[in-house]
């Protein structure tokens, strides 16, 4: 599965680089992205980023339903016990499903 995780644009790299980069901010993590599909994003603007590339722009309060999403998907995760990700992968009980001894 593909996803696409919404982040704001919190620096632009420099103007006319062969390659246009900015900083993107992910509820506190900053990360470097690859611009060159939204050429005209400005700071303080949302993107969408997938695999390092931000792929489209969407307006604030589009960014700010999809983090309400995710954050109901984890709590949702939380309440149920899923397992949190990869590390999880094999430590449970091939017979019951339950976490192994």
């Amino acid at each position: 599965m593909c996803l696409g995780v919404p982040g704001k644009v919190v620096d632009l790299g420099e103007v006319g680089a062969e390659m246009p980069m900015g900083r993107v901010e992910f509820g506190g993590i900053v990360r470097e992205v690859c611009l060159a599909c939204t050429p005209d994003v400005k700071v303080g603007e949302y993107v969408v980023v997938h695999a390092g590339f931000a792929i489209n722009t969407l307006s604030e309060t589009e960014a700010l339903e999809t983090f309400e999403y995710l954050r109901q998907i984890d709590a949702l995760n939380d309440e149920l016990g899923a397992p949190d990700g990869p590390t999880d992968v094999g430590n449970h009980d091939e017979g019951t499903g339950e976490p192994a001894s």
